[in-house]
């Protein structure tokens, strides 16, 4: 399940970028080998987390941020991110954005603790996380997370998207 991308997040938000995959031989730290690169947003909002997204980028440029920004993002929200380049270019559309060391995510707490879960719930969960089904698995996650106060109504979201959903063709492989 994913979000209906129809209510950015207003109001305070952090943002950064993290990878998913494990150590590779001759890949020291952060490199990016044959890891993915994915983007989250935490909303918050009086005594903790509001809603969070996440989404695959390619990589940590202007053109891989916008996209994500449009979808989940309000113009008007208050962005707090890291000294990332790639954010730079989109303080013009979003005035109200702020800049600042992460300090090993200290300035970003309640972020660093949900990529962690992120993280956690994958290698416990799917063990192995595939590039073409690691959207899917982020939406899950973040459509349960951001369901988690009404958790009777998951059940009844899930029914009525795949009551309301168009045909899925199958292709028949001989």
């Amino acid at each position: 399940m994913q979000s209906s991308k129809s209510h950015p997040i207003n109001g305070i938000v952090h943002v950064d970028e993290f990878y998913i995959g494990g150590p590779e031989e001759g890949k020291p730290g952060r490199s990016k080998g044959n890891k993915k690169l994915v983007v989250v947003v935490l909303e918050i909002v009086k005594g903790g987390v509001g809603r969070t997204y996440a989404q695959v980028i390619s990589d940590a440029s202007n053109t891989s941020f916008k996209p994500f920004f449009e979808t989940y993002i309000s113009k008007d929200a208050k962005i707090v991110t890291d000294v990332c380049k790639g954010y730079i270019p989109l303080k013009k559309d979003y005035p109200n954005m702020e800049q600042m060391k992460s300090e090993k995510g200290k300035n970003f707490p309640d972020l660093h603790f949900h990529i962690m879960n992120i993280k956690g719930w994958l290698r416990g969960i799917h063990q192995h996380c595939s590039e073409d089904r690691l959207q899917g698995y982020l939406d899950e996650i973040h459509f349960r997370h951001n369901r988690r106060s009404n958790m009777e109504t998951i059940f009844d979201t899930l029914i009525r998207r795949m009551v309301f959903f168009g045909p899925i063709r199958l292709l028949s492989v001989n």
